[in-house]
């Protein structure tokens, strides 16, 4: 290929005529390295460029998380020594309710043997015609039991003198004049209770047979669930019973007959249970 020629003409006019402008000429023929004569920048400076704007943006934004995730941190430190403080203090008011509502329960439970010792009592003032206060409460002090009366569980006994017998209708009048009643026993502790008491004589409870089938019940009307009968059979036509003196203390039940002279035994209920009277 031939190359392409660039002709320029100059033309210079005189200085004596300075009022004119000069006018200069220039030819050219076009080619395809005409626009390689206008100054612009280099395609990597202009990546450089911006590569070192994106550096720039990246770093500030950097800059702001960084100080975002600072203030944060102090914030939720914060935060969370707030709620510590407030768990610590309801830990405190948990513990100090958990101690008030204990007290109260057992405040509760105070007051409640204290009221079912109290409606008891009234129950038992209230089966008397006339309360022999002196003999309950001497110098107005209240006993669960009178004088010469035995304290078990929550009721009260009686053992007649060993001079004194009568027979089972007779003793059980008795008792009955005493509010009582001839004793019904109701578990092996009471039994072994009476057994420590009547080893030197004979007495009569208040076990007799009801009717010709040979059915035995308690004075209360209870039916007969715990027996202690001596092995031997007592004889026709016994109806009452007694306990023996100096005999196994768990068969020492004996049938005989109501018309024999006994001591007998007398039970009621006390007039203070003393679980209602504790603190």
């Amino acid at each position: 290929m031939e190359e392409e020629v660039n002709y320029a003409t100059v033309v210079f006019k005189a200085k004596d005529k300075p009022q004119e402008p000069e006018i200069i000429y220039d030819e050219a023929k076009a080619g395809e390295q005409e626009s390689d004569t206008k100054p612009v920048l280099p395609v990597e400076n202009k990546q450089k460029a911006r590569v070192h704007t994106a550096l720039h943006l990246v770093a500030a934004s950097l800059g702001i998380i960084c100080v975002i995730l600072v203030l944060l941190t102090i914030h939720f430190n914060g935060v969370i020594s707030e709620q510590s403080r407030q768990n610590a203090n309801l830990t405190e008011q948990n513990h100090q309710l958990w101690t008030e509502k204990t007290d109260l329960q057992r405040r509760t439970e105070e007051l409640s043997r204290e009221r079912d010792g109290l409606n008891w009592t009234i129950g038992i003032i209230m089966g008397h015609e006339t309360f022999p206060v002196k003999d309950f409460c001497p110098q107005k002090v209240c006993k669960p039991c009178k004088d010469g009366w035995l304290l078990f569980q929550s009721k009260c006994y009686l053992f007649s003198e060993a001079y004194y017998r009568k027979n089972w209708e007779e003793s059980r009048k008795e008792c009955k004049g005493m509010n009582a009643d001839l004793v019904v026993i109701e578990s092996q502790e009471e039994q072994l209770f009476i057994n420590n008491h009547t080893n030197k004589a004979e007495y009569w409870i208040g076990l007799r047979k009801k009717d010709v089938r040979n059915t035995w019940m308690w004075v209360n009307g209870s039916n007969l669930t715990v027996t202690y009968w001596k092995t031997e059979e007592a004889s026709s036509g016994a109806s009452c019973t007694q306990i023996l003196a100096q005999a196994a203390p768990l068969a020492n039940w004996q049938k005989t007959w109501c018309s024999n002279s006994k001591h007998w035994i007398c039970e009621t209920r006390v007039l203070i249970k003393e679980s209602a009277a504790l603190p």
